[in-house]
């Protein structure tokens, strides 16, 4: 299960994600307050969320952008719409707060990516 730093706001998910990805847009970078995001999608009738969430929409450098909702209480983004991806929800990998987390196989905007950081190399690199 995935929650918010205080426990008001959950998302628990049914089986594994669709996908695994870190993002190193600026956008991404700015958003978390680290050099990168990574979420994990999911579809989205594999997910039940609980609690009440605040919302901020971002518009996108490619596509439409993402819904992120966020705990009002603590501020912690707990899952987010992807907006031209209306059959999924992506979730932090930060918010299951596990370290056996499936790791990355998709690693985007690398062109922005900070010099020291490593993402897999099996994973797909996109720039």
């Amino acid at each position: 299960m995935a929650c918010c730093s205080c426990g008001q706001l959950s998302a628990r998910v049914i089986g594994e994600p669709v996908r695994v990805s870190v993002c190193h847009c600026l956008a991404c970078q700015r958003r978390t307050g680290g050099p990168f995001a990574q979420q994990a999608r999911f579809r989205r009738e594999n997910v039940t969320v609980t609690g009440e969430s605040n919302e901020f929409v971002r518009v996108g450098d490619d596509g439409p952008g993402a819904r992120f909702h966020f705990c009002g209480t603590c501020g912690s983004t707990v899952y987010y719409e992807i907006l031209a991806l209306s059959e999924y929800l992506a979730i932090p990998v930060g918010a299951f707060a596990d370290p056996d987390f499936f790791p990355p196989t998709v690693s985007v905007y690398e062109s922005r990516m900070h010099k020291w950081v490593v993402p897999p190399p099996d994973a797909e690199h996109i720039p």
